[in-house]
């Protein structure tokens, strides 16, 4: 009954990605919020955002919904509309003030994923954007276990270049292969940092061992590409803003923008494929 319900009410979702990470810090939120934004730039997209980080939800800082609130209608939760055609659900838009802590144990934690995906009403959707916490716990085994009952397409994994978040990533990609979730790619944020008036690059976070593309090239793993440190998307997220309006010739929007494209190219290509085993 409940698989029957979940894919009653995901039916409509074209394409489902996760945005995981082992590491925390490393920028996945900031990632699936740009995500959002740049796939919504779009008009003719509808796109959502679910924010299943129940303990750190950011989501509702980083779109400019902070002090928002869900409401209830017949067919369900409503999400929050950041546009007309980005739709955003989060936990912080459950709490009465943003400086709650969430002290909750796994099965509670669970029920609310579940509740996220059965009661919000997201409609015709053509991309779900899961943010999720750190690591490879509770949350990850229930947004998977309830996923794999409707559609998934699967997951871009973000680190940064050094070893010990390479470390922490490697346990998320044989996360992903152990529970058959397939791996989109890697995308390597804060790779490095221009100076803006002398144009020198320095390498914030020294890739010891050859960095993301490397551990890629040895696990087998698509790299999606290197997003640049860019002090503007810090400022930009803690105004609500999109990062890739305010700043559209930064080298950084430009390599989000590849990345975009590579993800919108590999749903499409999955979802041919899926129909032809249909």
């Amino acid at each position: 009954a409940e698989v029957a319900e979940l894919r009653a009410r995901l039916r409509a979702v074209r394409h489902t990605v996760l945005v995981l990470s082992g590491k925390g810090g490393v920028g996945k939120s900031t990632f699936s919020a740009l995500l959002a934004h740049g796939l919504a730039a779009d008009e003719n997209k509808q796109v959502a955002l679910l924010d299943i980080d129940i303990c750190g939800p950011s989501i509702p800082k980083m779109m400019g919904l902070e002090g928002e609130q869900v409401h209830q209608s017949g067919s369900g939760w409503s999400p929050v509309y950041v546009e007309e055609n980005l739709g955003v659900m989060s936990v912080g838009f459950l709490l009465s003030s943003p400086d709650d802590a969430v002290i909750w144990r796994g099965p509670k934690k669970n029920g609310l994923i579940k509740q996220f995906l059965r009661d919000v009403d997201w409609g015709e959707v053509d991309y779900l954007i899961v943010d999720t916490p750190p690591g490879t716990s509770d949350e990850h085994l229930s947004i998977v276990q309830y996923l794999n009952a409707t559609h998934i397409d699967g997951a871009v994994i973000v680190t940064t270049p050094q070893e010990v978040s390479l470390q922490d990533v490697r346990k998320e990609i044989n996360f992903c292969r152990k529970v058959k979730l397939p791996i989109i790619g890697v995308v390597e944020n804060m790779s490095s940092f221009v100076c803006p008036k002398c144009k020198n690059e320095s390498q914030i976070f020294p890739p010891t061992t050859g960095g993301a593309e490397k551990m890629c090239q040895n696990l087998n793993v698509s790299f999606l590409g290197k997003v640049p440190l860019d002090p503007q998307i810090g400022k930009s997220c803690d105004r609500g803003q999109s990062f890739l309006a305010e700043a559209p010739e930064s080298p950084a929007t430009l390599s989000y923008r590849n990345i975009i494209q590579r993800i919108e190219e590999y749903c499409e290509q999955h979802h041919l494929q899926e129909e032809k085993i249909m």
